[in-house]
């Protein structure tokens, strides 16, 4: 039989009479993780919130049989195996039960202590092969489908290859990790090549056949991150209509990449923390206990671990994130790579569009060295598609390179000289004027704070036009009550 903790498995043991529970518990409370109800209708209110891998009841009870029970249990619980306890030997009943899929297994009373024993370990082994492969049927068909978006929409920022010294000990540093399971931060400036290094020590590792699973978590804002990352129970909250699994089980033994994984809620980082320190995830709204092998690769831009330290992150999971730190230099600190960048970005284009340019003149590669690049890696990628469109040719010159315009920063306003006091009395200018009060500077507010103003604005609007409808609100804006509520607590908008 198979080797399985029988005491992480619910076992629901359903009873008309306290004496026959009391037996039950008496029997096997040291040997299984037992709930008991009295009765069917108990029993039934017990499954709203509680998944039991065996459901063990008596055939005779008053008000609902236990086929009956079993039945109606099975519909709520169908992974559940139903275990039926009878004294009477009514083989044609039981016959169609078992026909009708309610029950697994019956056992005739009195039972046995050693003979019921093996019953419900055999049944909690089949229970326990029914969950794991349909986590690996889940697991398989959402990596296929994260495969098959990865296809459609190729993420790359070129292979690891380049000349500088700085390349090579980034080279050496990924091939000493790679052979391990420790977590690696990867800090880098926007637009590093982040991503493809977090590729290289999964592809170095021996987990290269396992999934690599990216998560951007600057798409997720608030606890959706948390979802997305553990996944949940049917119910765990509004709108949780099905069961889904999370990307950490959909890593299980590969690599999960985490781009930027700030803010981090109190909760996520304690379920953060659980997973690096035991291995262990539970999906919200469930107490089922999954164990995952998974390699935690996470991306920083310099200055986050200083935002994370203003905003209360707990120093176990900080310290346990950054064991093996890694830094990515940024491209004008190694200008060596850009002529082995720019060369892999054309091949790639010209793979995709067979009119595509596929060289590069001296000129334009000495304008592209010469070039600061702010934008790094991703920048590069950007100006040679364009140049590769632009050029008609299969050459690129200069002048089809054409570079990223940045604001120029705002230059500081010449001091003014004091203003003289007015005469006493004079209260008006040469032309009758009053003089202007000074203005007083607005505040300026980041683009998140901008965004967050506007979507408050259009929210109260909407609510002022619907009389406070809330489920017209979302009708007009096109989505659940459930996010208008999330987005009205959100913004602090009390309706």
């Amino acid at each position: 039989m198979r080797d399985l903790d029988w005491n992480s498995f619910d076992v629901l043991v359903v009873d008309d009479e306290q004496d026959n529970l009391d037996a039950f518990r008496f029997a096997f409370r040291k040997s299984f993780k037992l709930h008991y109800a009295l009765g069917g209708a108990e029993a039934l209110a017990l499954l709203d919130w509680l998944d039991p891998a065996v459901i063990v009841a008596d055939q005779r009870m008053p008000g609902m049989s236990g086929i009956e029970f079993l039945k109606r249990a099975k519909e709520r619980r169908p992974d559940a195996a139903g275990v039926l306890l009878t004294a009477y030997a009514d083989m044609a009943v039981l016959i169609d039960a078992v026909n009708s899929g309610a029950v697994d297994r019956y056992v005739q009373k009195p039972w046995n202590s050693r003979e019921l024993a093996i019953v419900l370990r055999q049944a909690i082994s089949v229970v326990a092969t029914v969950r794991e492969n349909r986590r690996l049927r889940e697991q398989l068909a959402l990596y296929a489908g994260y495969l098959e978006r990865e296809q459609r929409d190729p993420i790359d920022f070129g292979e690891i290859a380049g000349e500088s010294e700085a390349m090579r000990e980034v080279s050496a540093r990924i091939g000493e990790v790679a052979k391990t399971s420790t977590p690696v931060v990867i800090e880098g400036e926007e637009g590093a090549e982040k991503e493809v290094v977090a590729r290289a020590i999964h592809v170095g590792s021996p987990r290269e056949e396992q999934p690599f699973v990216k998560v951007t978590c600057a798409a997720f804002r608030g606890d959706t991150l948390e979802r997305e990352l553990f996944g949940w129970r049917r119910g765990a909250f509004d709108g949780a209509y099905t069961e889904r699994a999370g990307r950490l089980e959909l890593a299980h033994r590969g690599t999960i990449y985490l781009d930027e994984p700030a803010p981090l809620t109190p909760s996520l980082q304690a379920r953060l923390l659980r997973v690096l320190t035991d291995g262990e995830v539970e999906r919200l709204g469930s107490t089922e206990t999954v164990r995952v092998d998974v390699r935690v690769v996470l991306s920083l831009t310099p200055g986050i671990e200083e935002a994370w330290a203003r905003a209360g992150v707990l120093p176990e999971l900080v310290s346990r994130l950054s064991v093996f730190p890694l830094r990515l230099p940024p491209l004008r600190e190694r200008r060596e790579d850009i002529h082995a960048l720019a060369e892999h970005f054309l091949r790639k284009y010209a793979r995709r569009n067979a009119r595509a340019a596929t060289s590069l003149s001296e000129e334009a590669l000495a304008k592209l060295t010469a070039y600061a690049w702010p934008g790094n890696a991703r920048e590069l990628e950007n100006v040679i598609e364009r140049a590769a469109i632009l050029s008609r040719g299969d050459v690129i010159l200069p002048e089809h390179l054409a570079f990223t315009a940045r604001p120029p920063q705002p230059a500081e306003p010449p001091a003014r000289a004091p203003r003289a006091a007015p005469a006493p009395g004079a209260e008006a200018d040469a032309a009758g004027k009053a003089p202007a009060a000074p203005v007083s500077p607005r505040p300026r507010l980041d683009l998140s704070s901008q965004l967050d103003e506007i979507e408050r604005r259009e929210l109260l609007a909407a609510l002022e036009r619907c009389g406070g409808n809330k489920a017209e609100v979302a009708r007009q804006f096109g989505m659940q009550r459930t996010t208008l509520y999330y987005r009205l607590k959100r913004l602090g908008i009390d309706a």
